[in-house]
């Protein structure tokens, strides 16, 4: 499949890129390579291949969770510029 200049036209609008004659023939010419290395890929069998997720075999990579000990609510709000002796203080961020 060959892109045509309308196609990198409307990408490049959608993309909200001001691409001169000289851009415009070059990324249809390069797009149209691309587009067309896909293509390539998309003849392989691939009926013996599992579906996946990621290309490398990935496994839980996080710490178990483990209960310990934390800051006490007086040692968390003793830097706070402003607390209510609960939590935080905010300014209003949504209006009145």
């Amino acid at each position: 499949m060959a892109l045509t200049r309308a196609d990198v036209e409307k990408v490049a609008l959608l993309a909200r890129l001001r691409l001169t004659e000289a851009e415009l023939e070059t990324m249809t010419d390069q797009l149209s390579q691309i587009v067309g290395y896909v293509d390539l890929l998309g003849e392989v069998d691939t009926a013996d291949v599992e579906p996946m997720a990621h290309a490398v075999e990935v496994t839980n990579v996080f710490a178990a969770d483990v209960v310990e000990p934390s800051l006490t609510r007086e040692a968390a709000l003793a830097n706070a510029p402003r607390h209510n002796g609960r939590g935080y203080l905010v300014p209003a961020v949504l209006g009145e």
